[in-house]
């Protein structure tokens, strides 16, 4: 009887080392780190490997779809023949719904209604972050942080850029925040780099997203014909300076000149057409910026606003008006595009 209980328990073990070892490579989260960035550090992006994961770690995770520090995961096997970070070219006509956490709960789901920015990548950048919230106003007693603020700018911006068909590499993260509607929005310091901690000091961690930017275009750049960075901030000036959006790109760019200047035209049109009388006073200009300097791709710099001045910050506390900017720039950067075709 013993022999045979022996026996089982052999094979029990080896039918478990079998079944672990068929699963593949294992590997942790970094805090901070949700499931696409995740996917994307262990060099499987994209829906397939998403879902792929999900359905490799569904106990792990509990129904929820969320890591956990300290728990490994299952990683899907990489597809045989395809790069270590991507498919050899863009999924032709993508359609459907991609599946991006950090947009919130609600919001998760991102249904791609058109293929116009099919065949682009873009670098989604929010100023600051982490223990820096940037410039800081205040209504009242109520204290707006610039960083939270260029954040929500920056996941509707990308959530546009995706239903339109494009790639989208959201470097800034925060796993809670996603879209808020808040008019006031807390500060927090859980901000990563895309799952690594955001160093204090201003030139490392302006190194640190410019490497992160330049790691994803390497690979990028071979697979789709269009990668442009964008970096959203929120100036600080005197309260009485009303300040409209100004478009910045690094000297000697054509691209980055001819991006910040298609930006700018679209914002025109804008306010011509929503407050005539008005008019837009935003400009275009270069700047020797590290971000525009170090980053690879053509990029453009953008500063939202004032967040002193009392009319700047309407910009910025009312959602709609937010979502607003984000669906100005995504369609700067369409405008842009076509003449890429």
């Amino acid at each position: 009887m013993k022999r045979i209980f022996c026996l089982l328990a052999f094979f029990f073990c080896a039918f478990l080392v079998f079944d672990v070892s068929a699963q593949g490579e294992y590997a942790a989260p970094k805090s901070g780190e949700g499931i696409s960035a995740f996917l994307e550090r262990n060099k499987r992006p994209g829906k397939a490997y998403y879902n792929e994961f999900i359905r490799l770690n569904e106990k792990r995770l509990r129904g929820k779809e969320e890591l956990r520090l300290g728990v490994k995961y299952v990683l899907p096997p990489l597809r045989k023949g395809a790069s270590a970070t991507a498919s050899s070219k863009p999924a032709a006509n993508k359609k459907g719904t991609v599946r991006e956490r950090l947009f919130g709960r609600k919001l998760a789901d991102v249904e791609v209604t058109s293929n116009r920015l099919q065949g682009a990548c873009f670098y989604v950048v929010s100023g600051h972050g982490g223990p820096d919230p940037g410039a800081i106003g205040k209504i009242g007693k109520v204290e707006l942080h610039e960083d939270e603020y260029a954040y929500d700018v920056a996941l509707r911006l990308a959530r546009n850029l995706m239903q339109e068909g494009a790639e989208v590499r959201i470097i800034i993260q925060d796993a809670k925040d996603g879209i808020r509607d808040d008019r006031y929005l807390s500060n927090s310091k859980r901000e990563t780099c895309m799952g690594d901690a955001i160093p204090l000091n201003q030139v490392a961690r302006l190194q640190q997203r410019c490497t992160k930017i330049n790691e994803l275009y390497r690979k990028d750049r071979k697979i789709y014909k269009y990668c442009r960075a964008i970096f959203l901030h929120v100036d600080s000036r005197s309260k009485g300076a009303q300040t409209d959006v100004f478009f910045y790109h690094a000297p000697k760019s054509v691209l980055g000149k001819r991006l910040a200047v298609a930006m700018k035209g679209t914002f025109e049109s804008k306010y011509d057409k929503h407050q005539p009388n008005r008019g837009f006073e935003g400009t275009v200009s270069s700047r020797n910026l590290y971000v525009l300097l170090k980053a690879a791709p053509a990029s453009v710099f953008v500063e939202l606003g004032n967040i002193q001045n009392a009319f700047d910050q309407r910009r910025f506390v009312i959602s709609s008006n937010r979502q607003a900017l984000a669906k100005w720039m995504m369609e700067g950067f369409i405008a842009d595009y076509k003449r890429t075709k």
